[in-house]
This record gives structure tokens, sequence and C-alpha cells, in this order.
């Protein structure tokens, strides 16, 4: 649906330069959304989706332990959008304090994306709403360390930004002048919480992450925060019991049309055709998360069975398994202490397990030995490399 531009034009100084920067009308739009049709169908078919990845959480041994990876997986690839070249393995041996060699500050804008989604998601569960000041406090925990630390951390900026160009003058986009960047969040902060409007929650989210993008209310890790907030207000709505649902592979991998149907928003008001991207990516998406959470229970019953074979070693590699499964990269000592094994029974377990082709030693070090569950950490990287 045609509805011309979605704002206003103000304008703004940026570098020295008068630039004409976009003010957007508060949500929802108008006229409102058309959810007819295709789009309906296309609705249903994603609401589905999530609900059936909401439901691996009752169906998995240990909800926790796909958490714990699929959060990690997601951070990297909404990092590798921003243009770090950190990797999953990266990620793990860092996080271990095992980690020479890898880019320091790429690793650290990952870690600091998981920070700020435990932040969120504490927070949530606490009862607290979802809004602005938290908003603002996930912001603190990404910009914490590392790259955009001097950047204002979990403050709305005050000085104009930019996206694209080389100066202000030539830039594609330039969002709301800094004095009205308040008012535009609080609107959206309204949005959040709308029950009258009659949108459903999947529509709430995909006009809430346009918003929040063509605001663009900090002077760095907008990106990252604004994909997160897809994943809070799923949880925050009651559609999603874990933040299990993260769409920057979908994104990475359709990126031009991502941006083009952006701008097409602020230009055309054309929110129906970003609407169906959404949908069509959360349907993707979700059925692919719930692919992977089989794929790894099918696997760890498979090794589990292998080991089983193994007779009066079974038991101990059981255990040390059992710990890989928890933390998929994993030094020998914290194994050995994970399973309550002494230090040489543990590296015995290893060995058996690296035997089977289970595991492997990333390190190549005699001593402070690191080992991998090969087809877990395979799986979950499926699709992360940098494109």
């Amino acid at each position: 649906m045609q509805r011309d531009t979605t704002g206003h034009y103000a304008q703004s100084i940026a570098g020295g330069e008068t630039v004409r920067a976009f003010v957007p009308h508060p949500l929802p739009p108008v006229p409102p959304l058309d959810l007819s049709g295709s789009r309906q169908l296309l609705l249903e078919r994603a609401t589905l989706a999530i609900g059936r990845l909401d439901s691996i959480c009752t169906l998995l041994p240990d909800p926790q332990l796909f958490l714990y990876a699929y959060v990690r997986r997601e951070a990297v690839l909404s990092s590798q959008i921003e243009g770090t070249q950190s990797s999953l393995s990266d990620l793990l041996l860092y996080e271990l304090d095992e980690a020479p060699g890898v880019p320091f500050d790429d690793v650290q804008e990952v870690s600091n994306y998981i920070a700020a989604l435990e932040h969120g998601m504490a927070r949530l569960r606490e009862g607290f709403p979802l809004c602005n000041r938290l908003l603002r406090e996930m912001h603190t925990q990404l910009m914490a360390k590392g790259r955009g630390s001097d950047k204002a951390p979990g403050e709305f900026r005050r000085s104009q930004n930019w996206l694209g160009g080389t100066r202000p003058g030539n830039a594609r986009f330039v969002p709301p002048p800094p004095q009205e960047v308040e008012a535009c969040m609080a609107a959206l902060e309204g949005f959040f919480h709308g029950q009258n409007d009659g949108l459903p929650t999947l529509a709430r989210a995909a006009l809430a992450h346009v918003q929040f993008e063509t605001i663009h209310p900090f002077l760095d890790g907008n990106g990252r925060l604004g994909r997160l907030l897809i994943a809070l207000l799923l949880h925050h709505c009651g559609l999603l019991t874990q933040p299990l649902l993260y769409l920057s592979l979908y994104l990475k991998q359709h990126r031009p049309v991502y941006y083009e149907l952006l701008d097409r928003v602020r230009t055309h008001g054309d929110w129906e055709a970003w609407v169906d991207f959404f949908l069509e990516g959360v349907q993707q998406t979700a059925s692919g998360a719930v692919q992977t959470a089989q794929r790894l229970v099918a696997l760890f019953q498979q090794d589990t069975q292998r080991v089983q074979t193994l007779g009066s070693a079974a038991a101990r590699a059981l255990r040390v398994l059992e710990g890989l499964r928890q933390r998929p990269m994993c030094p020998l000592k914290q194994l050995a202490s994970d399973s309550g094994l002494s230090f040489p029974t543990a590296a015995k377990a290893v060995q058996t397990l690296a035997d089977l082709g289970i595991v492997h030693e990333l390190t190549g070090r005699r001593r402070n030995r690191v080992f991998v569950y090969s087809a877990y950490l395979s799986i979950l990287n499926e699709d992360g490399q940098a494109l």
C-alpha cells in the first residue's frame, strides 16, 4: 500500500553541513496496516512456526543448553552484519580466556551482545517493563568495552548521525535531529504496549524494528540493539517463553533487500512489503531453529549410544560428554572439574571420545588443552561464516 512518506523532514547540522533529517510519524501507520489475503496466510504460518519453536523448550531435555549455544550463534551473526570477523569458535575461546590470536575488539563486541541480551531478559523476568530505560540499560552493556565504548553508552544521542555516504551531505539516510529523539522514542515506547490498535504481536515487532532503526537513537550499536528488540518484544508479549527467535542470519543473507525495504517504508509508506519480508523471515528462522534443536537432540542420542557400547569405559566417557553438551568447547581441566573425575581419569575419557571421532583437541598444546565437540559446533556454525 502506498502512503507516500511516513514522516517529515527537518533541517539539522551534521559535520558542519546542513542536512534534511527524517522524523518518522508515530506508529501505527495511517491508514492501518493491511493484513488481509496472502499477508494473513503469511502471518498464520509465521505464528505457527513461532509456536513450534516455543514448544521445543518443553521437549528438549535441557532447554538452557540449547539457549546457551543458540544465543552465542546469534551474537556472532548479528555482529558480523556490523563488520566483525569473529567466529563462534573465537567467542567460545574468548569466554574460556584461552584466545591467543583472536581479534580482541571483534570478539569483545560479540561478548557485549550476549551481556546485553542476558541483561534485558533478566530485567523482563523480574517484571520490569519493556521501555526506553531498559533499552538504554542494554545499550550500556552492548557498548561497555571495546569499539564504541566512547560513544555515550546508555544515552540517547545529542548529535546528528547519518547512514551511508562519505559525508552527511551525500548520506543514504539521515535520522531525526537529536532534539527529536526523545519524543520519537517516547512514542515508540507507547507503541510497545499498544492494546487498542488490533495489531498481532508479530506485526507489532515488525513495525517497531523499522521505527527503531529509523530513529537510530544511539551514536553506535543501533543495528544490534534493533535486532535484539524483536526477540524482546516477542518475549514481552508472550509469544516466546525464551528468546529463541533471531533474524540476523536471514537479514545477513538478504541484506540488500532488507535495506531497500527499510528505505521504501520511509519514502513510500510501504509497510506491507516490509511486513511480508519480515513474516517470511520469521517463518524460515523459527523453522530452522526447530530443525537445529532436533538435529542436536539426535546427535546427542547417537553419540550417547556409541559411548554406551564401550563397556567399563562408558560411564566416565558419558560424564565428560555431558560436560561438552553444556559447553561444546571446553578445557580438559574444566571437564575434569565438571564431571567430578580426577584429571588423569578425565584425560583418558576424553581420549576415548577422541578415538571415536566425537571430540578433537583445538590448541595443539601439551598443557592447557581445549577440546571441542566437533559435530555439535559444526551444526551451530552452518551459514555462520562472514559473507
